[in-house]
């Protein structure tokens, strides 16, 4: 059931506000070939999206420590063709909705760079007051670390937050931070079944959790 009296959300970003399978692992794709790297396809490197952020991906699929260069090519390559995001229906009045009453943030495994590049060219940047990028912190979902600094940054404790997210490492890393562990039922990544505080089918959902039971 919904946690009465939150005083922050916090969100993730693929999967969850967008739907960046035809954008991010593209950008990958062309990184990586252009490096001289194996040829991937964009299921396979969705799949490696747990591995870490950018700099962590980059390693694992070049076969190789990727470098400053590998980096700065995927984020020049990303922003190319960040606008081609397809921000999921009702997001963006949901958003509006709920940053009227409280501060709303972002943690997402992609770096702060990649990060604050598709929120602004989705045009939801604006929302957020807070953003942690995974380059931001030790440990990778399931992880608590950036959803505890994402609360950190909003000046509220995480048992008073909930966190949405659309993978299983991201409600795992809610329940581990003390968040309220909210499904992001519509993201290509929710799994029926899996451990989670809230469900929430559609973004307009996420309105209730205001109400408290």
């Amino acid at each position: 059931m919904a946690r009465p009296n939150l005083a922050g959300l916090v969100f993730d970003m693929d999967g969850t506000l967008f739907d960046s399978r035809a954008v991010v692992p593209d950008a990958y794709i062309a990184t990586i070939r252009g490096a001289g790297g194996p040829v991937y396809g964009r299921e396979e490197v969705v799949e490696a999206y747990s591995m870490g952020p950018p700099r962590v991906l980059l390693s694992s699929l070049l076969g190789r420590p990727s470098t400053p260069r590998d980096l700065d090519e995927y984020h020049r390559r990303l922003a190319t063709s960040a606008a081609e995001v397809r921000v999921y229906p009702e997001i963006p009045e949901t958003l509006s909705a709920l940053g009227e009453r409280l501060p709303l943030a972002v943690f997402t495994g992609a770096s702060r760079e990649a990060c604050t590049i598709l929120l602004e060219r989705s045009g939801l940047l604006p929302h957020f007051e807070a953003l942690v990028g995974g380059d931001e912190v030790p440990r990778s979902k399931p992880d608590p670390d950036g959803i505890l600094l994402a609360c950190e940054r909003l000046r509220v404790a995480a048992r008073e937050a909930a966190y949405v997210g659309d993978a299983p490492y991201d409600l795992e890393a809610a329940r581990r931070s003390g968040a309220l562990a909210v499904a992001a039922g519509w993201g290509h990544l929710y799994r029926p079944g899996v451990p989670t505080d809230v469900l929430a089918e559609r973004p307009g959902d996420l309105l209730r959790l205001l109400q408290g039971p």
